[in-house]
Formats: structure tokens, sequence, C-alpha cells
């Protein structure tokens, strides 16, 4: 099984994202699905049905829940060489020390770390009409820092489907309210 830990998102937060994405221009994007918006925390990548029952003992964590706000639009790699528009999460810090404290708890299972960096991917970019005015879309739009809290986070399976991908949450672990 495809795995990895995500925090789902709050309905406004989605609708809101899903309205930042239809001012964009002069870029052919694959957006994600507004259903399908999530902050990754941990990709796992496939996992034995065996390791399955290890992973959903080692994520069952206490940590305070976490208030957090959007933040600005980003690239991935790069502004140069755009191919995947995202936005990030702020205080990032908070997410950065909440991903850290997983990222302990499954290091005898996971041990290759990864980067990480606390962002919604938005959509891939396909290609780039006129660069230019793209970036000028990108510039003239004004990220509201909508607050919200992450109260949990997801153990999701993902299906990759000619469709998109298909996400079923395995598990939900609740964060404490300190």
């Amino acid at each position: 099984m495809r795995l990895f830990l995500a925090i789902d998102l709050p309905g406004e937060i989605k609708d809101y994202l899903f309205e930042i994405e239809k001012k964009m221009r002069e870029a052919k994007v694959t957006w994600v699905a507004k259903k399908n918006l999530h902050l990754t925390v941990k990709f796992l990548g496939n996992v034995s049905s065996v390791r399955l029952s290890l992973v959903k003992e080692k994520i069952k964590i206490k940590h305070p829940s976490l208030d957090v706000s959007l933040g600005t639009i980003g690239f991935f790699p790069n502004k140069k060489n755009p191919k995947v528009l995202w936005i990030s999460i702020e205080p990032e810090q908070k997410v950065i020390l909440f991903q850290q404290k997983i990222d302990e708890q499954l290091l005898s299972l996971f041990p290759n770390e990864q980067r990480f960096q606390a962002h919604i991917t938005l959509g891939r970019i396909k290609s780039v009409r006129r660069r230019e005015e793209f970036f000028q879309s990108i510039e003239n739009i004004q990220i509201e820092p909508k607050r919200f809290t992450i109260a949990s986070f997801q153990l999701v399976k993902s299906e990759l489907k000619s469709t998109g991908p298909k996400y079923t949450t395995l598990e939900n672990v609740t964060l404490s309210k300190m």
C-alpha cells in the first residue's frame, strides 16, 4: 500500500484555495482536486500490511493542536523552473516541530529522513505560456492569512488512478487540546 501522513484542511480553507487557483493565468497546471487538498506531514511510500500495524501504533503521539494560517505562494524546485505551485503554512516552525516528532516515532521503520517544508500543494505546472504574465498574475494575488487549527492528522492510503489519486483514511489521530 502507498501511504502518507497528512493533515486534512477545513472546508472553508479548501474553498478559499480553490478560488485562488482560478486567479492564476498563463500556465497549464494540473490542479489538486479540492477534496484532496491537504498538508503532507510524511510520505511513507509502499508499506506492507505487516508493517501497517506498526505504523498505526507508532503514530499515536501526544502533541498539542496547532493554530496556523496560510502564508505565501511558492514553487518547487524554484521560481526559475516552477514545477509545483504551493502555499506555505505559518508559523512554519510549529509544523516542523510537530513533523519532527512524527519522524522520531517512525525512525526505526523509515530511516531515510526527507527534507520537510510545511506547504499545501495546489498544482503541478505542466507548462507556462507567457512567463511574465504568469508571474504577474501570481504577484497580484494577495493571500489572506486565513487561520485554522490543526487538531488531527491521518494515515492515508493513496491509489493512483487515471482519473487522479484516490485517498482513503486508514487511521485518524487526534491531537491534544492543551
